[in-house]
């Protein structure tokens, strides 16, 4: 189904059964995208250690794929954005860091 392999933004979910846990995190690893991810169980050091281990640029323990804060770096992987928009993380994205002085006085050069 074309849901399975596309990005997708509308209210729509695909249904895909897994084995066990590894073969959890292989489907949804087995994608070009990976912008948001969600991880649900009532183990949350396991729920954590699943999340590690998925490919994507956001993953919510517990709650919704969709999240939006203004202090968080907001972005995918692979296929699903480039960089990250959001608190600190945009000023390391769209700017470069540069070091500028300047001497207000002559200065004193022992050569």
């Amino acid at each position: 189904m074309k849901l399975y392999s596309e990005e997708s933004f509308g209210p729509i979910v695909a249904v895909i059964r897994a084995k066990d846990e590894a073969d959890a995190v292989r489907i949804a690893n087995d994608t070009e995208f990976g912008l948001s991810a969600a991880v649900f169980s009532r183990d949350i050091t396991r729920a954590l250690m699943v999340a590690k281990r998925i490919q994507s640029g956001m993953c919510h323990i517990n709650g919704p794929t969709v999240r939006d804060e203004a202090q968080m770096p907001f972005g995918g992987v692979k296929a699903s954005g480039y960089g990250r928009f959001g608190g600190k993380a945009v000023i390391a994205e769209l700017t470069d860091l540069r070091w500028i002085t300047i001497e207000t006085r002559a200065g004193h050069f022992p050569i």
